[in-house]
């Protein structure tokens, strides 16, 4: 390895086209950087897997100006919300959840936290989205290609890979390497990141498969309905799911199987008799496109970075698909790390800058892995209300449906534990804050001395608007021309943003003293009366938190990475200083 000659040299080489790799490579040239993608299979995914695109992992599309292919694509909100829990979707029902913020009260506050909506994008919608976005921008895409190995020193890493068409092996000589290559990930194995927690807690199958199952749903439309059923799931019992793909007439269906007894081998006809179980009614006609088994992880690295290998998405964090956080943590570990890459390779930035990847996006691989954990754990209440025991059949179930049922003490006792257990399962699905209240706390974040605020609720269930340094900048309707224009578009587009007021001009004059000096563009934007952008419904002026000579930093990725409350008495030197910290320079003279 050490003796190879490279035959390509690229300044990022990006392991894996999901959606942290396609993501990292449609932004890098977005911003002018050179970048080769390589994608071990023939092309994108094949199959729906993640599907659940919250407002950040839409947030980050937006800036790539993707947004309106992903609303052309994707089945809009007002459709997820309505999950059903029934014994099969012909079947009894047990209750239902208004879900993916579309009870009227979380409607109100998931409209107030961003311009963007949470959609339903299936991965095999999303991925061609990013990587033609790739292509099209600059990115090498290399499809059946796969790495090898590599080795690294202190200009950069040189892999060795295989066309997986030809046989040929051949050399990739980068400054950086991105593993985005998912659960199995060959660059973290190879880089020794060290991962923490358990593989393989528990086996599904997906059933993909066409039915029209319109009928059934279009009076309670939601993206998935649950099923109590016998057989294998949480503790011995089933919880099967109907998790639709386009409504209302291409499905997955989830099914169980025990890890202990080894891989199931399944034919078509499994597919249709589980897709028919989920249903309830075995006279719908079923056509099975594909059926595969995965597995239930709990595993997050402790790291995410080996000199100049960084991986990012599920080759360091892996978890349940509960609460839909893993292809937009994935796709925000992306959007974290790739204007960092730019600035250092444009020599904007010192390479420390890098550093605050690893200190801001561990705790939140971290913080997922666990949120998603602690959902799964709001299953089994639902059997122990009804009082099933382990690997119940259909006779035991149907007894403990009927106690449910019964005008008894004993039946309102059970009524009252099981209705608690199903509205518990609300936090499986809406944890707001989870997805909008990321904290970082990095040598990128200038802390500008103030107490930090709690929050004044849950902050893994509700959204905390704040611009204190290290929080998401909030977003607001401000009005330019009379036409809406939200906070989030004044920013990110790969620079620096200088929001300030009507009494900010001294401000707007040192951004460009310090853009020139420090050779980092900074674009600056008034908000206010008379300014550049009109603050006509007073929302900026309630949670700006400075005042109108005051100013926010915020970064390419919309975080604020520091603030002047009032004018400074030299905020030349004031924002050279921030700036100059943030990037690890020195002021260029």
């Amino acid at each position: 390895m050490e003796t190879l000659t490279p035959v390509v040299e690229t300044d990022v080489l990006i392991v894996g086209a999901g959606p942290a790799g396609a993501t990292a490579a449609a932004l890098l040239s977005t911003y002018g950087i050179a970048n080769v993608v390589l994608n071990k299979y023939a092309g994108v995914s094949n199959t729906p897997r993640a599907h659940i695109t919250n407002q950040r992992g839409v947030e980050v599309l937006r800036d790539l100006g993707l947004e309106g292919e992903v609303t052309k694509n994707a089945t809009p909100q007002h459709l997820m919300g309505e999950h059903v829990y029934a014994t099969s979707l012909a079947g009894q029902e047990l209750g239902r959840l208004r879900t993916w913020y579309t009870h009227p009260h979380f409607k109100a506050e998931h409209d107030l936290a961003s311009p963007t909506s949470v959609c339903d994008l299936p991965q095999h919608v999303l991925e061609p989205i990013l990587v033609n976005a790739a292509a099209s921008r600059g990115s090498s895409v290399r499809f059946n290609t796969e790495l090898l190995t590599f080795t690294q020193d202190d200009d950069g890493v040189t892999a060795l890979v295989r066309d997986r068409l030809t046989g040929q092996e051949y050399g990739i000589r980068s400054k950086y390497l991105i593993g985005a290559d998912g659960g199995n990930s060959t660059v973290a194995a190879q880089a020794g990141l060290p991962l923490v927690g358990r593989m393989g807690l528990g086996g599904s199958i997906n059933v993909v498969f066409e039915a029209d199952l319109t009928r059934f749903v279009e009076h309670r439309p939601g993206d998935m309905y649950w099923f109590v059923q016998p057989g294998v799931g949480h503790d011995g019992n089933g919880i099967g799911v109907l998790r639709m793909v386009r409504p209302w007439t291409k499905w997955v269906g989830v099914w169980g199987y025990d890890v202990d007894a080894g891989r199931p081998s399944l034919t078509e006809e499994d597919g249709v008799r589980i897709a028919h179980q989920l249903i309830g009614d075995d006279q719908v006609p079923v056509k099975v496109e594909s059926i595969s088994i995965w597995a239930v992880n709990d595993v997050y690295a402790t790291d995410n970075m080996a000199g100049r290998v960084i991986c990012v998405g599920d080759a360091v964090h892996r978890h349940s698909p509960m609460n839909g956080l893993g292809s937009n943590t994935s796709i925000q570990d992306s959007y974290n790390l790739c204007w960092k890459l730019a600035m250092v390779l444009r020599g904007e930035a010192g390479p420390s800058l890098l550093d605050s990847y690893r200190d801001e996006r561990l705790p939140v691989a971290k913080q997922i892995v666990q949120r998603a954990k602690r959902s799964d754990g709001l299953m089994p209440p639902i059997f122990m209300a009804l009082r099933l025991p382990p690997a119940s059949g259909a006779r035991e179930l149907r007894d403990a449906l009927d106690a449910l049922l019964r005008p008894t003490a004993e039946g309102a006792q059970r009524r009252q534990e099981f209705d608690a257990a199903l509205r518990a399962t609300i936090m499986c699905f809406n944890t707001h804050g989870v997805e909008t209240n990321q904290h970082y706390t990095s040598g990128a974040i200038v802390p500008d001395g103030t107490p930090e605020q709690p929050a004044p609720r849950d902050e893994e269930i509700y959204h905390f608007a704040s611009t204190r340094p290290g929080r998401h900048l909030p977003h607001v309707w401000l009005t330019k021309d009379q036409q809406r224009v939200s906070t989030f578009d004044l920013c990110g587009r790969g620079r620096f943003t200088l929001l300030t007021g009507v009494g900010g001009a001294a401000w707007r004059e040192a951004a460009g003293r310090v853009a020139e000096r420090l050779g980092v563009p900074v674009r600056v934007h008034s908000i206010g009366r008379g300014c550049d952008f009109e603050d006509s419904y007073g929302d900026y002026r309630a949670l700006s938190e400075v005042a109108e000579d005051g100013a926010l930093l915020v970064r390419p990725d919309h975080m604020v990475a520091w603030r002047s409350a009032t004018a400074a008495d030299d905020p030349e030197a004031a924002l050279s200083a921030a700036l100059g910290r943030i990037l690890g320079l020195t002021t260029k003279e």
